[in-house]
């Protein structure tokens, strides 16, 4: 995928809307635990009654690899039921990986190949060598996080180095990178005020938004701050949206949650 088809998407739905497939066993409906593979069961439905009001889902690897190889199995069935019925989604393997060069290779080929993933999220702290094996992947996306929406983020991102914080430094910095046009940024909803300084540095990436709703973050400042001339936001709602029931009629609820969020995108774009 290209980030041109990625915004036309967004102009067709009406929506930048990622949704978070982050499924616990613990929280999905009961009667999908009789299924011979519940958390596939559980996103395969919110998929169905949601695809046309997304425009990314992001699976965060960590819900899969927690139950084995049976998560990762139904990882898979899930990565291929979006590929297959709805091709036109963007896709976001949230695994936030970053190793030395031939490390972060595999990780690479695992995301982008095995899996076909879009783009997969990174961690920036070991450098220029642990991100560009991602970035060497033709139309695919390495998302780096920037400045995210946890309270441990003031404990490095903003601190002060030689002048600057060192987020700004970390966006700076990876601009200059091999193939760094095939970078996107993670950052955190509840941190609007920085948006008008991350987009003087990134002005045109696009930008993978957690944090709004359920951990507090407003849509309305994030947008103000943050939209590009090609919208260049992705916001994503995980609990707000796949746990709004966890009765029978989950999907449906899902549903009415994700609408909320793209009705109120429809009006800002």
């Amino acid at each position: 995928m290209t980030t041109q088809q990625l915004h036309q998407n967004i102009l067709d739905k009406k929506s930048f809307l990622c949704i978070g497939l982050d499924v616990d066993l613990n929280k999905i409906p009961q009667h999908l635990l009789a299924t011979e593979d519940p958390i596939f069961e559980f996103n395969k439905a919110i998929i169905d009654a949601t695809h046309d009001l997304a425009v990314a889902y992001k699976p965060n690897t960590a819900f899969y690899e927690a139950y084995g190889l049976k998560g990762w199995l139904s990882l898979e069935k899930t990565i291929n039921y979006i590929n297959q019925k709805h091709p036109e989604i963007f896709t976001i393997a949230d695994a936030k990986r970053g190793d030395i060069g031939n490390t972060s290779a595999m990780y690479a080929k695992a995301f982008f190949e095995d899996l076909n993933f879009d783009s997969v999220t990174v961690a920036p702290y070991m450098g220029k060598d642990s991100v560009e094996p991602f970035l060497a992947f033709k139309n695919k996306f390495t998302i780096m996080l920037a400045l995210t929406s946890n309270a441990g983020a003031f404990d490095f991102q903003t601190k002060t180095v030689e002048g600057e914080e060192l987020y700004k430094t970390v966006l700076k910095t990876s601009k200059d990178w091999e193939n760094s046009e095939n970078l996107m940024y993670v950052v955190g909803a509840t941190k609007a005020e920085y948006f008008t300084e991350i987009r003087k540095i990134v002005p045109k990436s696009f930008l993978l938004v957690p944090g709004v709703g359920a951990q507090g973050g407003n849509l309305q400042d994030v947008c103000k701050y943050g939209m590009s001339d090609n919208v260049g936001l992705l916001i994503n709602s995980s609990r707000g949206v796949i746990y709004a029931s966890n009765g029978e009629d989950f999907a449906e609820k899902a549903r009415e949650e994700a609408l909320k969020i793209q009705q109120e995108m429809a009006e800002i774009l």
